[in-house]
């Protein structure tokens, strides 16, 4: 039988043990350190996937400003190559769009879409004199207009963060010419 006088010279030895405290110190670190680690990743991934979705909006324009004008073809070709420049990403009807669209401002410097094409998206139209930045919106020029969306869905986590809504826009202006008309139709004027 354990007299009193035992109890305080147990406790006293197993609080002054510390084989097993590495171990536990480990085990309970362990799961921040995984989701720090993971954390990390999912970041990373998510940061590319943005620059991704800026070089789309960037391919876009840049690519559109180098023709003097354009056949719907023409157009279709550069969406689906810039729509490329996401990979790794995927690119499907789901989770993003890209639309590419040409932009008269006229003398008053009101900015009307002259023609608008989209892959996975909805095509622009009418006025969008507030959606072009007012240092773009000199009268009696055009601009070419390139944006890109992605849905970003974190491999791990996606649960508690959800999907990431992605978007970029860039302008140019033509480099050929003043304007650049769709399939021989009229330009800005």
């Amino acid at each position: 039988m354990m007299g009193p006088h035992l109890v305080p010279s147990r406790s006293r030895c197993f609080a002054g043990d510390r084989s097993g405290s590495s171990v536990v110190e480990f085990a309970l670190l362990l799961p921040l350190m995984m989701t720090m680690y993971f954390g990390s990743i999912q970041i990373t991934d998510a940061i590319s996937a943005d620059r991704q979705v800026t070089l789309v909006a960037s391919t876009l324009a840049e690519i559109t400003s180098q023709y003097g004008q354009v056949a719907t073809s023409d157009v279709n070709n550069i969406l689906t190559a810039a729509a490329s420049v996401m990979a790794p990403f995927s690119v499907t009807s789901a989770n993003a769009t890209v639309t590419l669209s040409f932009v008269c401002v006229d003398g008053t410097g009101k900015a009307t879409i002259l023609w608008s094409q989209s892959l996975y998206g909805t095509q622009r139209s009418g006025t969008v004199t507030t959606l072009v930045p007012s240092g773009l919106l000199t009268p009696s020029t055009s601009v070419i207009w390139g944006e890109a969306t992605y849905s970003y869905k974190p491999t791990i986590g996606w649960g508690l963060v959800g999907t990431v809504p992605m978007y970029d826009q860039l302008f140019t202006r033509p480099r050929q010419s003043t304007s650049i008309p769709l399939n021989g139709g009229q330009g800005c004027s």
